[in-house]
């Protein structure tokens, strides 16, 4: 069962002694429709000191001691209060972005539950430029998650702030060091290599010279990532555990792949990508699997 799965199981047994969310009280079964909802728009940000702006902090602490699941474990209490101050998250992707894909793994290995809205980046022109976009996204890329009554861009940001309030499993190590590879290895690829060559850059490049120049971009960065990783390396990207680098170094080793860039140069780089690519949430957020996936591409 994934964390998210223990969570709402929990919440079915212990949600009736939380007490009312709105005028009338709710069940368990009602909940996840309108519970949400209600406490969202009562504490729209999430406050794990006192997760209910409406409730007195002398009257939390009595109840919280109260609705607290016993067989849950201490970091899952962060996930329990998230759900209940908000619905269910809302990604807005491209199943071949890889800065979406990168956050679709973040949300896959924290077992967070959410809802895609696909943003077509090609069709009727690019649909990250319509109106109604653009007022979520002033930016016109895509990801952007809605979470917590707020909404992220970028997809750096996103991942941190997940990692920030829903902390297990850890995709930043404890070690400050390791931690501060993580982040270089992760600014590389998502400030250095993936930009150069994404859609709108290679539009001004022109139909042309695309595919040289993304070649040239990305073989210019794996040389120095190659270089680093030699480094940092141990089973993944940073020593032995999934870290965000490695959320980073999947995608950009695929946009690699599309553009032709041959691997056999960077030995470190494609171990580390096949490795990771064995893991289920690597798998079930890949481009062929998306819900926008083109038939043709499906897996």
């Amino acid at each position: 069962m994934t964390e998210s799965g223990k969570v709402r199981k929990a919440l079915a047994d212990w949600l009736p002694l939380w007490g009312p969310l709105g005028p009338q009280e709710l069940k368990p079964a009602q909940f996840w429709s309108q519970g949400t909802s209600r406490a969202s728009q009562r504490a729209p940000s999430l406050d794990l000191s006192c997760p209910d702006a409406g409730l007195r902090e002398e009257a939390w602490q009595d109840r919280k001691k109260r609705l607290t699941p016993p067989e849950l474990e201490p970091t899952q209490h962060v996930l329990t209060r998230a759900f209940i101050l908000s619905p269910q998250p809302i990604l807005y992707s491209y199943f071949r972005s890889s800065c979406s894909w990168r956050v679709r793994i973040a949300l896959a290995l924290k077992g967070i539950d959410y809802e895609t809205v696909p943003i077509n980046l090609i069709k009727d022109g690019g649909q990250q430029f319509s109106k109604d976009f653009q007022a979520l996204n002033p930016m016109k890329q895509v990801p952007a998650l809605k979470i917590d009554g707020i909404t992220i861009h970028q997809s750096l940001a996103i991942i941190e702030y997940l990692e920030e309030t829903r902390p297990t499993p850890r995709l930043l190590p404890q070690d400050p060091k390791k931690r501060a590879s993580v982040r270089m290895i992760s600014d590389l690829i998502a400030g250095g290599i993936q930009p150069l060559q994404n859609l709108s850059v290679l539009k001004q490049v022109g139909e042309e010279f695309q595919l040289t120049w993304a070649q040239n971009a990305i073989i210019s960065g794996f040389n120095a990532l190659e270089q680093i990783l030699q480094s940092t390396a141990g089973t993944y990207c940073v020593g032995d555990e999934v870290t965000m680098a490695d959320l980073c170094l999947v995608p950009q080793v695929a946009n690699a792949e599309r553009f032709k860039v041959d691997c056999t140069p960077y030995p470190t780089i494609s171990s580390i990508n096949k490795r990771l690519l064995v893991l289920e949430a690597f798998q079930v957020t890949h481009p062929c699997r998306q819900p926008d996936t083109p038939t043709e591409l499906r897996a």
